[in-house]
């Protein structure tokens, strides 16, 4: 698929007219045509089993499509494409293609400025006014030098796992590894996993959640937690955070008791206070036989 610059846009809607309206063509069906009651849809020239596209980002690229209607009534076709993260744009989005004849309609496929290299695959759809639809596979190439970036970001330790999350900050698709590793209170290896490859894939500018399972986290302890990543081309992050292990059951346990003890105490203090306000008080008064 040649490369072309915005004005090809416009180029290709005249044509498009010129196709639809006088040069409609008497023919078979295509090779390698996707086919829906009576009418077809294929990359034009025929031979092609999917459109191939290659361009740096900002280009944009110009193929053209077939409709053929083997049918002895005419139809017509609305076309879309999508999947590629490049929008496609069709000369004219819906064609009426008359009865055994094919309508040749270009369109172009305009790649993000932003874009990171790397292969898309997408599809182009052709449907009729009864919801009958056809297909064309797109593949899209786009070139510019590769980068290999990852990050280990949320960090979180939970009661019998680590949650975190991988995001690919490059350009290429990743298959990393992680690697984990935990501290207690006084230097002590809690958890020593090496590195393993993770069942995922990551394409650019895409983020996954993981965990890890910890089913012997310690019961009483202040642990250190760390998570490094890496994968092909030197992509390699850390990211390191701190839990606390406290056994809040057998805490409450300790101060229910604690507690109980205290009430108990103050009771003892309290009844013997009563018993003390008791006790008579002694009224004996000395006679010193002195008088005023």
């Amino acid at each position: 698929m040649p490369s072309a610059p915005s004005a090809a846009r416009s180029a290709a809607r005249s044509a498009v007219r010129v196709l639809g309206l006088a040069a409609l063509t008497l023919l078979a069906p295509a090779p390698h045509a996707s086919a829906a009651a009576g009418w077809s849809f294929a990359p034009a020239g025929g031979g092609r089993p999917a459109f191939y596209a290659e361009g740096t980002p900002g280009s944009v690229l110009q193929d053209t499509v077939s409709v053929t209607n083997s049918g002895g009534h005419p139809v017509t076709v609305r076309l879309t494409g999508t999947g590629t993260g490049a929008p496609v744009t069709f000369a004219e989005p819906t064609v009426r293609v008359p009865a055994r004849t094919r309508a040749d309609v270009p369109f172009t496929v305009t790649v993000p400025a932003g874009a990171a290299p790397g292969d898309r695959t997408g599809t182009l759809v052709a449907k009729d006014a009864d919801g009958r639809t056809a297909t064309a596979r797109i593949r899209l190439r786009v070139g510019g030098p590769a980068l290999s970036a990852l990050t280990v970001e949320h960090v979180a330790v939970h009661a019998d796992r680590i949650t975190y999350e991988l995001v690919n900050r490059g350009t290429t698709v990743l298959a990393p590894k992680l690697a984990v590793r935990a501290h207690g209170l006084f230097g002590r290896v809690l958890l020593d996993r090496a590195a393993r490859t993770l069942p995922v894939r990551l394409a650019p500018g895409t983020r996954t959640e993981l965990s890890e399972p910890w089913p012997g986290h310690p019961a009483l302890d202040a642990v250190d937690v760390r998570l490094t990543a890496t994968a092909a081309d030197g992509a390699h992050d850390t990211a390191d955070t701190e839990a606390r292990f406290v056994p809040w059951g057998a805490v409450a346990g300790v101060a229910a008791a604690l507690a109980a003890g205290a009430a108990v105490t103050v009771v003892r203090l309290r009844g013997r206070r009563v018993a003390r306000a008791a006790e008579p008080v002694s009224m004996d008064v000395e006679l010193t036989g002195a008088a005023r």
